[in-house]
């Protein structure tokens, strides 16, 4: 653990020592905070240089607006929108970008509020639905909507809040927001009363209208509606993200295509051969016309060394 986030998990404890409330206040700050953005890999770089740029205007955390930069590439009516996750940025996705453009699709990128080229210092699950519904006003409807780890978990809440989107990959994704928030209480070290303070205290600041805002962010208790297809992949050994999320989201939409990796973790994944040809043959692959895609999670499983 470094020297801030010992810091910060002693001042949550501290606080949650003398009250519960007083803890979840200190945390509810801290659980919102991005670090410094990650650098452009070498590699990506030439990709991230040829895109066109732009932005689109969100409410962001604070609500008082947030321009998010917007990358895109190629030409054509098939839109596809890379979603990155927590602490991340688009241009990880560079090496599926030039897949992608050569395959004839039109891919739209972005970095979320604090994270990549976007200013700011905080964001939340919200911001990247709601740059996913800006997207889809300005480029039209997409046909497949890629989201990796914490994107992912985005892309599936929006799918079941109404985007309209034809296909939705997950990538190394949480099954449910509940996971994060048992995440950062591990990293943090606060006990459980801090913990449902802080539950209480996100719900009302961020959703003071809903009674129980944790089941609209869970795509187990609200699964990606039957007519959108899904594909799901995860590597077995992902560190960050649990390969036991996989399995739930799989539970949750029988429908999906699950495909299991081994030996790319969580974020070498974005740039294995595996994955890259799964979600090209994916997207490009014509409607399945209301048959059934058959959850293949126990026998789908390619190794790094295959």
């Amino acid at each position: 653990m470094n020297i801030s986030l010992s810091a910060a998990g002693l001042a949550v404890r501290s606080a949650g020592a003398f009250s519960p409330e007083w803890g979840g206040a200190v945390a509810l700050p801290l659980f919102g905070h991005v670090g410094r953005p990650r650098p452009v890999a070498a590699g990506a770089a030439a990709t991230m240089w040829q895109a066109h740029r732009s932005t689109v205007r969100v409410a962001g955390l604070s609500r008082a607006g947030a321009d998010v930069v917007v990358y895109g590439w190629g030409r054509g009516d098939r839109v596809i929108v890379l979603a990155h996750g927590w602490s991340g940025r688009a241009s990880q996705f560079a090496t599926l970008v030039r897949e992608l453009v050569a395959e004839g699709f039109r891919v739209v990128a972005f970095d979320a509020p604090a994270h990549g080229d976007t200013l700011g210092r905080g964001t939340y699950l919200i911001d990247w639905i709601d740059i996913l519904a800006a997207l889809q006003t300005r480029f039209g409807r997409p046909h497949a909507v890629v989201g990796h780890s914490f994107g992912g978990l985005a892309a599936l809440v929006a799918a079941a809040d109404g985007l309209d989107v034809e296909r939705v990959v997950t990538v190394a994704s949480p099954a449910d927001a509940d996971l994060l928030l048992s995440q950062f209480q591990a990293m943090l070290g606060y006990g459980d009363r801090t913990a449902a303070a802080l539950r209480r205290r996100f719900a009302t600041r961020y959703f003071p209208e809903e009674a129980d805002p944790f089941a609209r962010l869970s795509p187990l208790l609200r699964p990606v509606p039957a007519g959108i297809d899904m594909l799901a992949v995860h590597d077995e050994g992902d560190r960050v993200v649990p390969y036991g999320e996989l399995v739930r989201i799989a539970a949750a939409h029988p429908t999906a295509r699950a495909l299991t990796l081994r030996g790319f973790g969580h974020n070498r994944i974005l740039d294995s051969d595996p994955f890259l040809d799964a979600v090209v043959e994916f997207v490009a692959a014509p409607p399945r016309k209301g048959s059934a895609v058959v959850n293949t999670l126990p026998n789908d499983r390619v190794d790094a060394a295959a």
